[in-house]
């Protein structure tokens, strides 16, 4: 599927992962998260996590997953943002380790990419609602995704530190639900 761009935003195409993407995808999501190189962009957790946040096998297994699909987002051939979307329940979806390259972040990509994902959600599922989790520290995240009709539940659970991918270097690392109402609204 591709859309047209917005005024002066760049022409993207996205489409669902296969497994031959998993490296790409790993790559592509640990550069964006973690260490030197997602300092180019202002989603980097560099400064809050250490370790990788996910591997192939991981990818690969979210792609392969029931009710689990992960969307690329593609300029020209070029792989430069992901997204993992999962099936919850019959009218909800979850939205996570959406990233685009840290170097393209800025240029308008992410706010098309998270469209497209939505869509892809609602076309794929018939969900009517998406949700994600964000780090509490992560102010400017979360401003981002309530410019685009997110809004905060209120509901927190601890960072799950315990899986050891990820390694704090923070205390007390919380997520906040976020969720968005996809449905169609009618106007009368």
């Amino acid at each position: 599927m591709t859309q047209a761009p917005l005024p002066d935003e760049p022409l993207l195409s996205f489409r669902r992962a296969g497994g031959e993407a998993a490296e790409a995808i790993s790559n592509l999501v640990n550069s964006a998260y973690r260490g030197d190189s997602s300092r180019a962009g202002w989603t980097t957790e560099a400064d809050l996590l250490e370790g990788q946040r996910t591997d192939e096998s991981d990818v690969r297994a979210l792609i392969e997953a029931d009710d689990s699909m992960i969307l690329l987002c593609l300029r020209d051939d070029e792989i430069v943002g992901s997204v993992h979307l999962k099936k919850v329940d019959e009218e909800t979806a979850y939205l996570g380790m959406f990233v685009v390259n840290p170097g393209l972040q800025g240029a308008g990509i992410g706010k098309q990419f998270l469209q497209a994902a939505e869509t892809s959600a609602r076309q794929a599922w018939g969900i009517s609602k998406m949700t994600m989790t964000v780090i509490t520290l992560r102010h400017e995240l979360i401003a981002f995704y309530e410019r685009r009709g997110y809004r905060r539940t209120g509901q927190f659970i601890p960072f799950p530190a315990e899986s050891g991918a990820s390694v704090p270097r923070v205390a007390n690392l919380r997520l906040e639900k976020l969720e968005k109402d996809l449905a169609p609204r009618s106007f009368a």
